[in-house]
């Protein structure tokens, strides 16, 4: 199993950690994650202001993936988004695959429309599958309550992902909890946003709607949140301390990313995991795990 590593963005930058579980679990499971040197931005800060540019750099990775022969991996949904969109409009739309080739001669590259893009955690549902998954379980992750966070772009628009969650009643990361021997919350608004594609705009309003969410899974009474977007991670781990200030509010909920959990099941380590990296410690949910690890 071999896929083109594209990891965008915001994750080298904010969430080293994530890129270094899904390496580290991709490893253990023998699935390969090229990495492509001419990789870059997937287009999708562009597309609310020029499409045609957001179009022209999202077809630009398709190319150079398909010149390698590689279907595409991802592990931020807004690239997914963005990048399967693109795939999916050229494989259909045969006039604009023409126009959007003429301009990517002028930097000699062209594009048949054959990429496939899958996020990692649906490599993971789909081309592993939890039968496989269950049986490389090493330590069983029972005891542990997890909140699960799809957040918006990983099943939605539904359409360009062929349907295959329901946007409004998802349940892949669930079931991925689950096997794990976790416990997978049901909480009020589960489906919410984070708020942080509002973040640049409005801090008050970002920072509201991630502490609504925050209050349904404290409610909960969870062990930890698990995601699988750096963006909501950024709202969720890396800013919950300044919303339990803004709002006077406590909160100390871990916030793990899928991979780091899948890790943990797997039995790698948890610094390999990039836990030590994670903004509010999971201290609690090791010791619970007996995993004699703590991160100051």
């Amino acid at each position: 199993m071999k896929y083109a590593f594209f990891i965008g963005c915001a994750t080298p930058v904010l969430t080293a950690n994530y890129e270094l579980a899904t390496r580290k679990v991709a490893e253990t499971l023998g699935i390969e994650l090229v990495d492509i040197e001419d990789f870059a931005c997937c287009g999708f800060p562009l597309k609310s202001v020029n499409q045609e540019a957001a179009m022209l750099m999202a077809v630009r990775t398709l190319s150079i993936a398909e010149k390698h022969g590689l279907n595409i991996c991802t592990i931020c949904p807004g690239c997914t988004s963005m990048l399967t969109e693109a795939s999916k409009k050229l494989e259909e739309d045969q006039e604009q695959r023409r126009e959007i080739n003429n301009k990517l001669k002028q930097i000699g590259r062209t594009y048949s429309g054959n990429i496939k893009v899958k996020h990692f955690i649906r490599v993971l549902y789909e081309d592993v599958g939890i039968d496989k998954l269950s049986k490389k379980v090493k330590k069983s992750l029972e005891g542990l309550k997890i909140a699960p966070h799809y957040g918006c772009h990983y099943t939605k628009p539904s359409e360009i992902y062929d349907s295959f969650e329901d946007p409004e009643l998802p349940k892949t990361l669930d079931e991925l909890i689950s096997f794990t021997g976790a416990e997978s919350a049901n909480y009020e608004n589960k489906i919410q946003c984070c708020g942080g594609y509002v973040l640049g705009v409005d801090e008050n309003i970002s920072f509201t709607l991630a502490s609504k969410k925050l209050d349904h899974v404290r409610a909960s009474e969870v062990d930890a949140i698990s995601l699988l977007c750096p963006l909501c991670s950024v709202m969720y781990d890396r800013n919950q301390r300044v919303i339990e200030r803004r709002f006077n509010k406590s909160y100390d909920l871990p916030v793990l990313f899928y991979p780091q959990i899948l890790g943990l099941a797997l039995g790698i380590d948890p610094t390999s995991l990039g836990l030590d990296m994670n903004r509010v410690k999971p201290n609690a949910l090791l010791e619970k795990l007996q995993a004699k690890t703590e991160f100051d």
